[in-house]
């Protein structure tokens, strides 16, 4: 279930990246991380943690919740219970 929540997060990043015309390597250089580490969300394997959520909204110049869409309703959460060691940098 968790696999498929992130795999979620990733489409929906990328999704945004490529309609607002960013290739990886300009949005990771904007967002102060590695291409690796944001080819790694938007691919599923690292979650986003809150704020890096925020700063990639920020960047693409989205509202947040368009960001989110319906991700923390599906699971019944808020979207702002973070563990650490799941944050991306």
């Amino acid at each position: 279930m968790e696999e498929d929540r992130l795999y979620a997060w990733g489409r929906r990043i990328r999704a945004f990246r490529k309609l607002k015309g960013y290739t990886q390597k300009e949005l990771a250089r904007a967002l102060h991380v590695s291409v690796s580490v944001l080819g790694a969300v938007e691919r599923g394997y690292k979650a986003p943690s809150p704020e890096f959520l925020a700063e990639i909204a920020q960047v693409l110049e989205v509202d947040l919740q368009e960001l989110k869409g319906d991700m923390d309703q599906e699971n019944g959460e808020r979207g702002d219970n973070d563990d650490a060691s799941n944050r991306p940098y």
